[in-house]
């Protein structure tokens, strides 16, 4: 199943009754969907045009439009093999291997896909022009965290990423108009996660979650939304492919950071890596 289609069932209890109805259609029509009208599609759905416009802005689409169009190109872009695979008893090392790499393969290919270039630009231009950036996230979200903090020290950022919570709010407390807070959940329903970038947003500080695809109260309240996969859960390897997808948002974003500010960054970021390798590799050559 898509991430689309896969947000769509786990918010599907928590629609209206006719919004319920177009999911159901949705789920069950999907390939007929991507080729229909909105008149045609709200006489099959026994739903409305104002319905579906609706549905389209909760899960984040700009119109029916744009949700037949991003529709159309995960089902198209499915791998063949589907679902993500679980981890099970006694299976040889062999088919593990193989059963990870296809989990962190189609975890960055449905990152991919969910990609809103618009947001994503928000989002670099805002950390670009920041004063001060302050990176949320507790368990598997922290060590994402982390890895945007080191990523961020190369090239001069001022950047705070707390594993406490009491400190990610400390440390909001303190933020500015023009600052950035990052928070990151993959269900974007973390309590800890979730104050921390209201009070960063209480202080003026421009706001960006990156969670799980689909409607949550982190992305609900942020100024800019990005989205990792939706994954079809699994009790015992959810969060590695759930970090994958995150850490291929991160990169993304810091790529696009430093190649659209090169002349500024690079040199800051070839500084950095001459100061190390002078004062660890070299140093320890010499004792």
């Amino acid at each position: 199943m898509s991430s689309i289609l896969t947000a769509i069932q786990e918010k599907h209890e928590g629609l209206n009754r006719q919004e319920q109805n177009l999911a159901r259609y949705i789920l069950d029509h999907s390939q007929q969907v991507v080729s229909m009208g909105i008149t045609d599609l709200a006489e099959q759905s026994q739903t409305s045009t104002a319905t579906i416009s609706r549905f389209c802005k909760t899960f984040h689409f700009q119109g029916f439009t744009d949700f037949k169009m991003k529709l159309s190109t995960e089902l198209a872009q499915l791998p063949s093999g589907g679902s993500y695979q679980d981890i099970v008893a006694g299976n040889p090392i062999d088919r593990i291997v193989n059963a990870v790499e296809a989990n962190h393969l189609r975890s960055i290919s449905d990152t991919t896909r969910l990609i809103d270039y618009k947001q994503l630009q928000l989002a670099v231009d805002a950390l670009a022009n920041a004063n001060q950036i302050d990176l949320y996230g507790v368990g598997t979200s922290s060590i994402v965290t982390q890895d945007f903090y080191q990523k961020l020290a190369r090239i001069g950022k001022r950047s705070s990423a707390f594993p406490d919570p009491h400190m990610q709010v400390t440390s909001a407390s303190a933020l500015m108009p023009g600052d950035v807070a990052i928070a990151i959940s993959y269900s974007g329903e973390t309590p800890e996660t979730i104050h921390s970038l209201q009070c960063a947003q209480e202080r003026g500080a421009t706001t960006i979650s990156l969670t799980k695809y689909g409607s949550n109260t982190l992305n609900n309240i942020s100024d800019i939304r990005l989205f990792s996969s939706t994954l079809e859960e699994g009790m015992r390897r959810g969060d590695m492919a759930s970090r994958i997808g995150q850490l291929h948002v991160i990169d993304i974003i810091f790529t696009c950071l430093v190649s659209e500010h090169f002349h500024e960054l690079v040199p800051t970021l070839e500084r950095s890596y001459q100061m190390v390798k002078k004062y660890t590799n070299k140093g320890r050559d010499n004792k």
